[in-house]
């Protein structure tokens, strides 16, 4: 009878000794707070050892480990091998560098463990306070919606998903695409994230009816290739359905022209949806929000809070402007998710009525505490500063005879590459790839890389609120370093 289910012992994770877990809980505080402080102390990045991947490739454990011990393990085999993008020198893709309080709010978050889907408890409410903050520095009419999301690339899929909704002209969500004629049509620059390609794939409509339109010397969507393949799209009886413009190109920093694009869509009785993933955030700069002119007027707009809000991973946020076509495209109230007038299930707004996930977290906790801490205009000198420190690289890199700008800078994006006099641009593509590598492997800078019209390019994305110009002197004289020595050993 002692092996009879009702007779076993009952068990928690809860620790046994609760003193033990909160004196190793203040350690691992401590231990984050100086690892943050003294981040520049250390490389930007270094390649994870040997002995260290063995150690993350080890079986399933069936008994137990000490907490302290497991501790150990992170301090020893993870801790000391990030990205590097809370570094001041990491300047690789576009991400964020987080902040100390940032930290925190995801440790009260994980500590309370809600499920912001819905119900009646106060994770809701901060959310919704978080996403009428995002309407006011957008420029967004106080009643469009909004939700929270893991990453741009789900926000632009959401914003997406309500675009072929609202717009198809038939019920998507009852009949589906099968047999759809015409042919629906969405268009975005050459330029445009590929998370744009995946939404369209995701959502069947078919990656031949993303129509990739041509980019100015500028990197801007070309407004006269637009129009022609629009009027082409109807008279071939295909069914424009809506226009992507970007704000930010990942490549280049590039703001295709949103005012006339918003134009366009509202002629032609399109959906306007922006992505803005990390772009948009200028909108509440000092002097740089007239790039991000005619946002506003986006049926939907899609951006990260953890790029240039600075906010630890991950948190984005999507607006709609039709709260009625937002809920339309997602709601579905089966009777375990009923809403009641009391009780536990006793509050109005459901953020799972305007996303696809029904399971998620308190991101809202660390906006809402860093706008908080900060304010907005904070934000703004930050992300303005960013642009200026780029500004400031790009003068220093065309200073430089041995170094080569390949595009505008109009934003925080500059692309360059490291010039040997006499080698073709294949060569250079090659000798370009090396150096960057390199510079990374060094742990002095870690930017990343892009092609521009077939050439290699060293990309430096600037999100950062760590970054000083003094970083940006290094950045210069150590590609110059390391370019000559490479250049020295190929001759």
């Amino acid at each position: 009878m002692t092996n009879a289910p009702n007779n076993r012992p009952e068990e928690t994770l809860d620790p046994q000794d609760w003193d033990a877990m909160r004196a190793l809980g203040h350690r691992m505080m401590d231990d984050m707070l100086d690892y943050l402080q003294n981040v520049r102390e250390r490389p930007v990045w270094q390649p994870v050892p040997e002995e260290a991947k063995a150690n993350l490739s080890r079986p399933l454990p069936d008994d137990p480990q000490s907490a302290e011990s497991v501790y150990a393990d992170f301090k020893r085999d993870v801790m000391p091998y990030p990205m590097g993008n809370i570094h001041p020198r990491f300047w690789g893709w576009v991400i964020g560098t987080g902040t100390p309080l940032g930290v925190m709010a995801d440790m009260l978050s994980a500590m309370m463990n809600v499920n912001v889907g819905g119900g009646a408890h106060a994770a809701p409410h901060v959310e919704a306070q978080v996403i009428e903050w995002c309407k006011q520095m957008m420029g967004f009419p106080a009643g469009a919606s909004g939700v929270l999301v893991n990453g741009a690339s789900m926000a632009n899929f959401v914003a997406l998903n309500v675009a072929r909704n609202a717009h198809s002209g038939f019920n998507v969500r009852q009949d589906g695409l099968q047999g759809h004629t015409p042919r629906l049509r969405v268009y975005a620059s050459i330029q445009a994230h590929t998370c744009i390609q995946r939404a369209v794939e995701l959502l069947g409509l078919g990656r031949s009816n993303l129509c990739s339109v041509p980019v100015n010397a500028d990197y801007q969507m070309d407004i006269t290739a637009l129009e022609q393949m629009i009027a082409a799209d109807r008279a071939a009886g295909h069914q424009p359905l809506a226009i992507v413009g970007t704000a930010g190109t990942v490549n280049t920093g590039a703001f295709d022209d949103l005012q006339t694009l918003a134009d366009i869509a509202e002629r032609e009785n399109l959906w306007f949806h922006v992505d803005g993933a990390f772009g948009a955030l200028a909108a509440i700069t000092p002097d740089s929000r007239h790039y991000a002119a005619g946002m506003e007027r986006a049926n939907s707009l899609a951006f990260d809070l953890h790029k240039w809000m600075y906010v630890p991973y991950d948190v984005a946020c999507v607006l709609v402007r039709d709260r009625d076509q937002h809920r339309q495209a997602f709601s579905v109230s089966p009777d375990y998710l009923s809403h009641t007038e009391r009780g536990v299930s006793g509050i109005d707004l459901w953020f799972t009525d305007y996303t696809v996930e029904l399971s998620r977290s308190f991101r809202a906790l660390k906006v809402w505490m860093s706008i908080k801490e900060h304010g907005i205009e904070k934000y703004g000198r930050l992300i303005q500063q960013n642009i200026d420190q780029t500004r400031y690289l790009a003068g220093l890199v065309d200073a430089e005879p041995k170094l080569e700008r390949l595009a505008p800078a109009p934003l925080n994006i500059l692309c360059f590459r490291y010039v040997v006099p006499g080698m073709d641009d294949a060569a250079l593509n090659a000798f370009n790839e090396e150096l960057l590598i390199r510079l990374q492997e060094s742990g002095v800078a870690a930017p990343s890389n892009t092609r521009l019209n077939g050439r290699y390019a060293i990309r430096v994305a600037n999100t950062n609120h760590r970054s000083r110009r003094e970083d940006f002197d290094l950045l210069v004289q150590t590609v110059v370093q390391l370019g000559d020595a490479l250049a020295a050993e190929q001759r």
